[in-house]
């Protein structure tokens, strides 16, 4: 039973993901993408959508027919994963924001702050900075996620430090169609064959079936996840992380997180991805671009 939050989050969100796409682009939610193509804007927002909707009758069946459906880490899994997306959809809205989506200016355009330092410098000159608000909102969902939980000190503050960082770099990895659900597909296969055990798939398998829907979406261009969608994709790829790795593993995983992030900061991970060959095929794999 363990695999139904997957198997039905796949159903619901064939069903909800379409008629989402359809309704951000009649309603004039449009983004210009990195081609400066229209694109309806936060397709992410399906993934939490979708798992709520599903949750109804997962829940029912599990209360009802006295079976477990959701495995312990279910519950902080879907604390954080949708509190992420709410920060991320804030940020949508208001940070790189909806109102200039509206307005198809390309990104970064509307003169909103991007990356830590942006988000630094708009705090330290008195203005209000979304990306500052949602990497301190993140850490304490992360913190509230990963408490009562009979972790040493060590394990929870590292573990809290894989869910955020991830979250942050997933969005750092969202700059081009496909690319942080492929990123997670890949982390996900390594680390359940590596463990050779699917327990942290399961614990994420609700949001996992959404974002497989979307990917078809997101590579053919017909949508843009936004903050929303790749907040999300960082935050079960955190969850995977903490519910596969022991501390150790889990401390490494940081670390190398953190180098890219900083990276990131500082260079294009777009442009290496593109220079370096066997990343740049699979990076553009499946991509379909429309004039």
């Amino acid at each position: 039973m363990q695999s139904l939050p997957l198997i039905l989050s796949v159903v619901v969100a064939t069903l909800v993901v379409p008629a989402l796409v359809r309704a951000l682009r009649d309603q004039g939610f449009v983004t210009t993408n990195y081609r400066g193509a229209p694109l309806p804007f936060p397709t992410g927002m399906a993934i939490p959508v979708a798992a709520m909707l599903a949750l109804v009758p997962l829940t029912l069946v599990q209360e009802l027919g006295d079976v477990t459906v959701f495995r312990a880490g279910a519950y902080p899994a879907v604390t954080y994963v949708l509190g992420v997306a709410l920060l991320g959809l804030i940020d949508d809205f208001v940070g790189s924001g909806l109102f200039s989506a509206v307005r198809l200016e390309r990104p970064g355009e509307s003169g909103a702050p991007r990356g830590w330092r942006g988000h630094g410098r708009a705090i330290l000159g008195g203005g209000f900075s979304t990306g500052a608000a949602k990497a301190a909102g993140s850490l304490g969902l992360a913190l509230f996620a990963l408490s009562g939980q009979d972790r040493s000190t060590t394990g929870y503050l590292v573990g809290a430090g894989v869910l955020v960082l991830a979250t942050n770099l997933f969005n750092l990895l969202d700059l081009r169609p496909g690319r942080s659900a492929k990123v997670l597909i890949l982390l996900g296969a390594a680390l359940s064959l590596g463990a050779w055990d699917a327990a942290g798939l399961w614990t994420v398998g609700l949001f996992i079936g959404p974002i497989l829907v979307l990917i078809p979406f997101d590579l053919r261009e017909r949508g843009m996840l936004g903050d929303t969608g790749s907040n999300a994709i960082g935050a079960v790829a955190g969850l995977w992380l903490v519910a596969t790795l022991s501390t150790t593993g889990q401390a490494i995983a940081l670390a190398v997180m953190a180098v890219v992030t900083v990276y990131g900061e500082f260079r294009s991970i777009s442009a290496l991805i593109e220079r370096t060959p066997g990343l740049r095929q699979l990076d553009s794999l499946g991509r379909i671009q429309h004039a």
